[in-house]
């Protein structure tokens, strides 16, 4: 089968968004599919407003048409509601071509979390996106009991995984920093709500590894706390296998990888009682949830590492792909012009 993914989010972006396509592209091919990802990199492009670090695609209806139809794919997925994901909807409208897409992202959320505007507003208009959509791929129960809950139709479970080999308990080294070590990992923006974490009288070392626009504000703020950027991924690890406890402040996100990415390093997890968490922290044994964030992470440091492990075995990237490849629709048969295959461009010419 082949299959066109169009996703805003994409390399050199990395967030659980980018982790996730680039997984389930992998175990696909290995499958025998041929897939092609059409990102940002293959469009022209400007910085996002407050966060220049991602870059939207601009006017990319006509280039993103052509390749689609130079591609001819079985199958359409789309990622996400930002221009890639708008335009491609676009296109299979107007062709009468089904496609899947995902609720990734609690964008109302991230939107008021930035300029305030209403909440309806945005989910009227995430909503009108997702409505001819074949399936709505999301991630959390919570997530697909709210959504439903707002009138969004076809929504289909869709589990996440977590790389067991490269995340794995390692020896607790001496450090020079004072332990307990507390670990956050995640993009530094407004809305992951990172000061709720930073701000906690908490004894020992806090640890803050990823980018974002919020860095150099958060690095002023807190001089205290250590903060690691962007690491490479054998970095990434070994930050994980050192810390006592991961803190996950978000109340936005839809699921949070990089909880299972602790628990799977032997590290239990302290977060708000909110979807996403609530998803992944379904025992007591592996962290704790509370509006105290400072009491959830006295309770979750107590969890035994062998617990925490266990758990995040449970979470497997073979599934997610399965779920993915399963709901896909498939395009009907003298849907594209017969044409000769040519190479689909890589980057902007």
């Amino acid at each position: 089968m082949r299959i066109a993914i169009v996703s805003d989010a994409w390399r050199p972006q990395i967030n659980g968004v980018v982790r996730t396509i680039e997984t389930i592209v992998r175990l696909l091919r290995a499958e025998g599919h041929e897939i092609e990802v059409f990102g940002p990199d293959r469009f022209r492009t400007l910085p996002c407003p407050t966060y220049p670090e991602i870059r939207l695609s601009l006017f990319p209806a006509a280039r993103l048409a052509h390749m689609l139809k130079l591609f001819a794919p079985d199958a359409i997925h789309l990622v996400t509601e930002g221009p890639l994901g708008w335009a491609a909807r676009g296109f299979c409208l107007k062709r009468d071509i089904p496609f899947t897409s995902a609720y990734h992202t609690r964008f109302p959320e991230y939107v008021h979390a930035r300029i305030r505007s209403p909440l309806a507003w945005s989910y009227t208009l995430v909503r009108r996106f997702h409505a001819p959509s074949s399936a709505v791929l999301v991630v959390a129960q919570s997530i697909r009991a709210e959504l439903a809950a707002r009138g969004f139709k076809n929504l289909a479970p869709w589990s996440r995984g977590v790389d067991i080999t490269a995340f794995a308990p390692r020896p607790r080294q001496e450090l020079q920093d004072a332990r307990p070590i507390w670990l956050y990992a995640g993009r530094l923006a407004i809305e992951k709500n990172i000061k709720a974490f930073l701000e906690l009288d908490l004894p020992g070392t806090k640890w803050v590894v990823g980018n974002g626009p919020q860095r150099r504000e958060l690095e002023r703020s807190y001089p205290d706390v250590c903060f690691f950027g962007s690491v490479d991924a054998e970095k990434l690890t070994y930050l994980y296998s050192q810390a006592d406890c991961f803190v996950f402040p978000s109340r936005t996100d839809t699921f949070g990888l990089v909880m299972v990415e602790a628990l799977a390093s032997g590290v239990p997890v302290a977060a708000y009682p909110v979807p996403g968490p609530l998803d992944v922290i379904t025992t007591d044994k592996v962290g704790a949830l509370d509006e105290d964030l400072r009491a959830a992470c006295f309770a979750a440091i107590t969890c035994e590492p062998a617990d925490c492990r266990a758990h995040a075995e449970t979470f497997t990237w073979a599934k997610c792909a399965r779920q993915f490849r399963d709901v896909l629709q498939p395009i009907p048969h003298g849907t594209w012009q017969p044409l000769k295959r040519r190479v689909i461009p890589n980057a902007v010419s």
